[in-house]
């Protein structure tokens, strides 16, 4: 997912995202662990759209940017 995507979300949008991401790592890992994951390639992309989330996230904390319904 784009940057420009996740500034559409409001801040509860982004943070349930951010929620749902790391879930999403961590069931990752545990299958890459026990030898189940077929698509390792797979961990690496949630991993960045985590930090991508959370970028734009801390932007808005910062007042760099602003988030859907904010001004």
């Amino acid at each position: 997912m784009r940057a420009d995507d996740l500034r559409e979300y409001t801040v509860s949008e982004l943070e349930d995202h951010i929620h749902d991401l790391e879930e999403n790592l961590f069931s990752l890992r545990m299958q890459h662990g026990t030898g189940q994951l077929d698509n390792t390639a797979k961990l690496a992309q949630v991993r960045k759209d985590l930090a991508r989330a959370k970028t734009v996230l801390r932007e808005h904390q910062l007042g760099i940017r602003t988030l859907a319904g904010h001004n």
